[in-house]
């Protein structure tokens, strides 16, 4: 059983650790007056900033939802550890040395649950780079070149390779120390089918996938060989320390960028968040192995801090997959209060494949001229149907209304009702205003978001075309 941590120790650990430069590494704090900090609090959703703190006082509280305390405390909170397991990260950050009563310290043994899955982690990260090096990586290191990335590039976002035997990362870490349900707990191994632990991720290329604070929890690899027959992408497992949707690739190197600049540009891999930043665009973070989703969006609005300046652009490929992603994302839009735009490659290119055939400048201006989510929800809609006859500006019309009905912001949404008709090229503007009009009033007293076309409250198009011929 662990020691109990020497009360001195904590002591030392509270007061070397200042409570601004922690609660910095997970939300953008400005200046709130009389020498405290504001920002949005990370335990409730909430639009203007309620959450201070006092780093003379070593404090943070926050009005919305009264979560308070002290260095500690928060780190407790937010990452879910023990008290013991904060002490003992807060200790490293410090460099305190911490000394444990009752028996004594064994390095290794006594470390909380998540310390010892971390360190696991960050030992494996620094194996997999070193494979990168050997012969046998070669394909790797190929594979990389062939998009662009040389060593350099490879160093600065940590890529490794994994081994294609069975148990090379196993037995490393069994000599660091770590017991094979620690092993399996991480995800790094798995059970074979004789009932002994096997590294999970074999010949593949491995992209380190860390927190906010910078901590390695998790790996995506990419297969290399034809003879793999596993998924082209094998991201880690959900694990105590590594949830899917809690997570996005690159926010550890672009969440400075981010908060200074109020943009991040949202793309679909890890070789398009390596291109980006290669190419200048430091703000590009990705999601790992699933959607953009609400957790995502609460990791941006802390760093954003929810201002009307504040821009998220999400780049997707030209095709009809990537289209009907960018739609999607309109549906979790205006859960920022920061703009949200589209960015779309042209010819069906992602930024890797950009910067590759076209140079750095290409992924800049892509970026540069990306198009507001809700224009490009709406062009998409009416470029489906032949608007120079009446039937297709009514089928057109009942598809792209609802989108522009669902834009909460009254004025924006006028604008892009009468842009509508433009794009439609229906003259009887107010016609279209109205109707737009009638589609939010109908949701408001439904308490949803409009209907798309075919929903029962819709009435039916055929007086709709009458009035635009007139």
């Amino acid at each position: 059983m662990a020691g109990r941590i020497n009360d001195d120790d904590v002591k030392a650990v509270r007061d070397a650790v200042p409570i601004d430069s922690v609660v910095s590494e997970y939300l953008q704090l400005r200046n709130a007056g009389g020498g405290n900090l504001k920002g949005l609090c990370p335990f409730h959703d909430e639009k203007s900033p309620s959450f201070q703190v006092s780093p003379a006082k070593g404090l943070f509280y926050c009005f919305g939802c009264q979560e308070g305390g002290d260095t500690v405390d928060f780190v407790m909170k937010i990452d879910h550890l023990s008290f013991a397991e904060t002490i003992e990260r807060l200790a490293g950050l410090a460099g305190i040395t911490l000394r444990y009563e009752e028996g004594g310290y064994t390095p290794g043994r006594q470390q909380g649950e998540r310390i010892r899955l971390v360190e696991a982690h960050k030992h494996a990260a620094k194996f997999y780079a070193e494979q990168l090096d050997g012969p046998e990586a070669e394909i790797g290191r190929a594979f990389l070149a062939a998009r662009g990335f040389d060593q350099a590039a490879a160093q600065h976002f940590g890529v490794g390779y994994s081994p294609a035997g069975w148990d090379h990362l196993t037995r490393f870490l069994r000599g660091k120390g770590f017991s094979d349900k620690e092993l399996i707990l991480s995800g790094l191994a798995q059970e074979s089918r004789g009932g002994r632990p096997i590294d999970r991720f074999r010949g593949r290329l491995m992209w380190p996938i860390r927190d906010l604070t910078g901590e390695v929890i998790g790996f995506g690899a990419r297969k290399l060989r034809d003879d793999d027959n596993g998924p082209k992408y094998l991201n880690t497992p959900e694990t105590p320390i590594y949830k899917k949707s809690n997570v996005l690739y690159g926010i550890d190197l672009a969440k400075k960028e981010i908060a200074k600049s109020g943009r991040a540009v949202v793309v679909e891999g890890y070789t398009d968040v390596m291109a980006c930043h290669l190419a200048g665009v430091t703000t590009a973070i990705a999601t790992c192995g699933t959607a953009f989703a609400a957790d995502h969006i609460k990791i941006l609005r802390r760093l954003l801090m929810d201002n009307s300046r504040s821009k998220v652009i999400f780049t997707f490929d030209g095709d009809a997959a990537g289209q009907r992603a960018a739609l999607r994302a309109f549906e979790d839009d205006q859960k920022f209060a920061a703009g949200t735009n589209i960015a779309v490659s042209p010819g069906g290119m992602d930024p890797c494949e950009l910067r590759l055939d076209r140079g750095d400048e290409a992924v800049r201006q892509l970026i540069a001229d990306s198009t507001p989510l809700f224009e490009f929800a709406i062009r998409s809609m009416v470029r489906q149907h032949e608007v120079d006859t009446p039937e297709g500006q009514a089928a057109a019309l009942e598809e792209a209304a609802p989108i522009v009905a669902g834009i909460k912001d009254s004025s924006i949404r006028h604008q892009y009702a009468v842009r509508l008709a433009g794009l439609l090229g229906i003259l009887d503007t107010q016609f279209v205003v109205m109707r737009v009009s009638q589609l939010a009033r109908w949701a408001r007293e439904r308490g949803s978001r409009p209907e798309r076309r075919g929903a029962p409250a819709a009435p039916p198009a055929a007086p709709a075309v009458r009035a635009w011929s007139r």
